[in-house]
């Protein structure tokens, strides 16, 4: 702040005047009027000595945050006259803040620049990943949407859609380098526990209807295998979808990503995962849990070896007719709360109303069977039989494995609940409508309509539908049980605790999905595909650690809710002399605070301040 006055006057009008940075553009602005000089010389014989000495009470008021400005408002005072096309808002996000706190001590930035050394590239590769990461967390939109909305950002940063398209080849190139630096630098952030790591896989689809092609080098003869590929898509979309498989530990933070092309087989894509991750760990042992789509006999006996271990859900229905007599034989089963005996016949009927009984309905009883198998490893050996003949054979090795089998009331309900409901479903559709008409499937309603084509005396007769009662107690018989197969020796509790944390997989998928809006992707060429979903695991990464940082300080909260405060933290600017909070206090705002101690919960900021708080954290 500085003294301001007109030097020709004979009675000058003292003001304290502020130099005010608007991005580039530096302007001043009187924001406080002293007095006239011949209205100061009733109090004092020095009016401008008395002016200087109120510039130097109010420097030191403005730098402890207390002081008093001069506003006038006319209300009929028109906007200035611009030649933009399209209004811009004079609100900006202070949101990003909290990201960027996270953000900076991944060294994201530093890494891409040494990328881009090597390359002729003029464009900032650090700035536009950052805000790229930062829109897929707080306004997803398209690349192109992104770069026309900057000036939503508190720094208002600047770079054309083009250069995005050109930083988003770069990313693509060094995509495993660019994992495996993010998994390292993670640990900056927080100690990274890898004891379990949980795989699955998802579709991600495109607004397209064509399908890539594969085609081969002219050079090398390779087949290069199309990314967007139709295949089984749980929404049943005719779109083309690509695959995705994430690793992600006990936290729920992502530790690797893979992609692969639509039509990929998810079983043929773990292993080759999970070796890019143990290369990651420097061979480190892990326990692999995924559900039973991805616990195929080549990915169990990959981590029976060099001290891996696997927990992988089993389908009861495609045991073998001995283990299946084992699971619904009422032997064996032990409480899970206390480990005390208890039998399946009284677990089914016990009286769930009496209040006695709440805790057997919330527990779970378990058993565990044996389940070694002889399987196939894929080599042979040469042997001689009684003749003296020498024969190929098939080598079979021994997969130690067991099976933990578990029963719960509360599921058996919940399960009979849905199965009634479908019925009900079926029942109307024999009544309205031809069942060949209606798509089956393993959940579709029509699998409990039975069609008879012949009747009493075997002749051949017109069609006839009714329900299938015999499907329908064939389902009973499964109601609220539950198998996992392990090659662990821990107890049958830790390992139903591993399994139980399963759901934060599917979890990421979910935010990726609808909070971030990954989907549907409209970029065509394979590496823009790619950097899409690098950006998109970026923005996961960096908002799963902040969940878990403040989850480690007792403070938890839903996605939803970090995600609408930290869209919500805008402030306006006033005239470019200071900032004023549009947001509310809350409870997350406040935890934000604790976490990062950037002091984001004022109700007005100095320019200078707000400047201060993003270099430390950049």
């Amino acid at each position: 702040m500085k003294l301001w006055y007109n030097r020709t006057s004979k009675d000058p009008t003292y003001f304290i005047q502020q130099g005010i940075r608007n991005g580039k553009k530096v302007t001043t602005k009187n924001i406080k009027r002293i007095g006239k000089h011949s209205e100061l010389l009733k109090v004092t014989e020095d009016p401008l000595a008395y002016a200087k000495k109120e510039v130097e009470k109010f420097n030191k008021e403005y730098q402890e945050g207390k002081v008093e400005m001069s506003l006038t408002l006319d209300f009929d005072q028109k906007l200035k006259a611009s030649d933009d096309v399209s209004s811009k808002t004079t609100v900006a996000n202070v949101g990003y803040f909290i990201l960027q706190h996270i953000y900076g001590k991944l060294n994201i930035s530093k890494f891409l620049e040494e990328k881009k050394a090597d390359t002729k590239a003029c464009y900032d590769a650090a700035t536009i990943n950052r805000f790229l990461t930062f829109s897929r967390t707080l306004f997803p939109g398209s690349k192109l949407y992104t770069s026309e909305n900057l000036s939503r950002y508190y720094e208002k940063p600047e770079f054309s859609h083009q250069q995005i398209l050109r930083f988003m080849d770069l990313l693509s190139d060094n995509y495993d380098e660019y994992i495996e630096h993010l998994f390292n630098a993670s640990n900056n952030v927080l100690k990274r526990d890898t004891s379990v790591c949980y795989f699955d896989c998802s579709n991600f689809f495109f607004e397209t209807e064509c399908n890539d092609d594969d085609y081969e080098d002219e050079v090398t003869g390779e087949i290069i295998t199309g990314l967007r590929k139709y295949g089984v898509s749980k929404e049943h979309r005719p779109n083309p979808i690509v695959q995705i498989g994430l690793f992600v530990d006990g936290k729920g933070i992502p530790i690797s990503m893979c992609i692969n092309s639509g039509n990929s087989n998810e079983q043929t894509v773990a292993i080759p995962a999970e070796k890019k991750i143990a290369k990651m760990f420097n061979n480190k042992p892990f326990i692999y849990c995924a559900d039973a789509g991805l616990g195929s006999y080549s990915i169990r006996k990959f981590n029976s070896m060099n001290g891996r271990s696997f927990v992988i859900t089993q389908s009861i229905k495609k045991l073998s007719d001995v283990l299946k007599t084992a699971v619904f034989n009422d032997y064996d089963y032990r409480r899970l709360g206390n480990n005390e005996p208890e039998s399946l016949e009284h677990m089914k009927n016990f009286d769930k109303e009496d209040v006695k009984n709440l805790v057997l309905y919330n527990d779970i009883v378990y058993k565990v069977l044996d389940a070694d198998r002889l399987e196939d490893t894929g080599l042979t050996d040469i042997i001689t039989d009684e003749n003296g003949n020498e024969k190929k054979v098939k080598v079979k090795g021994l997969l130690k494995q067991r099976i933990i089998v578990t029963f719960s009331r509360k599921t058996m309900e919940y399960q009979k609940y849905i199965r009634d409901k479908q019925v009900e479903r079926a029942k109307k559709l024999l009544e309205k409508k031809d069942p060949e008409e209606i798509k089956k499937g393993p959940n579709d309603v029509r699998r409990f309509i039975k069609r008879t084509s012949t009747d009493d005396k075997g002749n051949k007769s017109n069609d006839t539908y009714e329900i299938d009662n015999a499907k329908i107690e064939e389902e009973a018989k499964y109601d609220g049980f539950y198998a996992i197969v392990t090659n662990l020796e821990d107890s049958a509790e830790d390992v139903i605790k591993i399994n139980s944390q399963r759901y934060k997989i599917e979890d990421c998928f979910r935010t990726m999905k609808t909070n971030f809006e990954a989907r549907p992707i409209w970029h065509r060429k394979p590496s823009r595909i790619k950097a899409h979903l690098l950006i998109c695991y970026t923005s996961l990464l960096i908002f799963r650690l902040l969940q878990a940082k403040l989850d480690s300080m007792g403070m938890h909260y839903s996605a939803d809710k970090l995600l609408e405060t930290l869209r919500n933290m805008d402030v306006a600017n006033i005239d470019d002399m200071f900032y004023a909070s549009t947001y509310t206090a809350s409870e997350i705002c406040t935890s934000f605070n604790a976490l990062t101690n950037l002091g984001l919960d004022k109700k007005f900021y100095k320019p200078k301040e707000l400047n201060k708080k993003l270099r430390d954290i950049l």
